[in-house]
Order: structure tokens, then C-alpha cells, then sequence
């Protein structure tokens, strides 16, 4: 089969899996309105003071739920043997992987885009803050689906493996971290964001460069 329709069967089999195990779609969404829904029922009922945290706490919700949703990406293809069967394709497993990083984002990542609003309503954050908030999470959620991904493939073969997982990528989560909620933070305070959203999209370029790359590595190693 040409790369083009193995792809086209690659995305379309992890989608069906992922609308099969619904349950595990709904956790992170889940934890993600949860969190940030604690925060302004154990401060103090200031909406100034929702305001001024609110892109902080929504970016670390966002990254923390898409933290709860890595596991998935590769550890059922390693269990099963799907994975090793993917590492023998004659095609790039570069892209191959590439596609299986576009599926989860796509399940993890998108939608917390779509609830994004109405968690910044949630935060009292101004409206003209929105499409700051939208853009970061849009450009930033993909870099952390790709650097999770590289993590993942190297804990892949080991077992209980979540501490070790978040002590690989959280380090490199933080420039993306910075940036998104510094472009809704200055979107909020009326001055120019698209500054931090240049260093984001930067990210992502280097990201959908390098990472597929040390991905495959990163598979082959965990699968020796």
C-alpha cells in the first residue's frame, strides 16, 4: 500500500479505538474542568483577582490533562505487538508515528481547545483575551502532544512507568508553559500577544521537525 493510504487507514483505526474507549477521551476533560474549577471556589471571590490568574491556571490545567492522556499513544500497540509490526513497515516510521502523535492530539488536544471558553468565562478573564487563549492552546497543545510522545516511546517497556514520564518531559513542557500564558496575559492586559504566539509557533516548527525523528529512535530502543 502507498504511504497515503496507509496513513489514511493508520489515523482512521486510532480514531475508532479512541471513540470506543470513550471513557478514556472523557478523564482528561474531565480533570481539566475540575482543576480549574477549584481555583475560584477556594480563593477568594475576586473577579480581579480570577482575572489576573487565569491564564496561568488554565494552561497548567491543560498541560497536566494532556499528561493523563500519553500513556495511550503507544502502550496497547506495545502490548499487543502492533507496535513492532509498525517499526517493520517499509515506510518512514518517522511519519507513521507522526500520524499516531496527529490522532491523539486530535482526541486530547482539540478538545480542550473547544472547552477552552468556557473555562475563561469561568475565570472572569476579558473577552478580548479569548482569541490569545484559543491561538496559544491551538499552537501549543500539538508541541506538548509531540514532546509527551518522545517520553512515552522511551518508558513504552516499562512498567509503572508515570513518575519517570512526567520527570522526562515536564522540564522541556515549560518554555510552552511560559509562552501560552503570557500571550493571554498580555491579550488581557490590552497589549500586543503575538509575540509569545511567534515563540510557540517556533516550537511547533521545531517540534513537527525533530520529534518524529527521536520518536522512531525512541521505539526502536524501548522494543531491543
Amino acid at each position: 500500500m502507498s504511504l497515503l493510504t496507509v496513513t489514511r487507514h493508520m489515523l482512521r483505526r486510532d480514531l475508532l479505538l479512541a471513540y470506543r474507549h470513550r471513557s478514556e477521551l472523557v478523564n482528561p476533560l474531565v480533570f481539566f474542568l475540575i482543576v480549574v474549577s477549584l481555583f475560584p471556589l477556594s480563593l477568594e471571590p475576586d473577579p480581579k483577582l480570577l482575572a489576573t490568574i487565569g491564564p496561568g491556571v488554565i494552561w497548567v490545567a491543560a498541560l497536566l490533562a494532556t499528561m493523563l492522556s500519553l500513556d495511550a499513544m503507544f502502550r496497547p500497540d506495545f502490548e499487543d505487538g502492533t507496535l513492532e509490526q509498525l517499526m517493520l513497515s517499509p515506510h518512514p516510521v518517522a511519519l507513521l508515528v507522526l500520524v499516531r502523535v496527529f490522532a491523539h492530539w486530535l482526541v486530547a488536544g482539540l478538545p480542550l481547545i473547544l472547552l477552552a471558553p468556557l473555562l475563561a468565562l469561568l475565570m472572569n478573564l476579558p473577552s478580548q483575551s479569548l482569541p490569545a487563549l484559543l491561538a496559544s492552546l491551538a499552537l501549543g497543545t500539538p508541541v506538548l502532544s509531540l514532546i509527551g510522545a518522545i517520553g512515552v516511546a522511551l518508558t513504552v517497556a516499562l512498567r509503572r512507568s508515570g513518575v519517570l514520564l512526567s520527570l522526562l518531559i515536564l522540564p522541556l513542557y515549560i518554555p510552552v508553559l511560559i509562552f501560552g500564558a503570557r500571550a493571554v496575559t498580555d491579550a488581557a492586559a490590552g497589549l500586543p500577544w503575538t509575540g509569545p504566539l511567534l515563540f510557540l509557533g517556533a516550537l511547533l516548527a521545531l517540534a513537527l521537525t525533530l520529534a518524529p525523528l527521536a520518536i522512531a529512535g525512541a521505539l526502536r530502543i524501548s522494543l531491543e
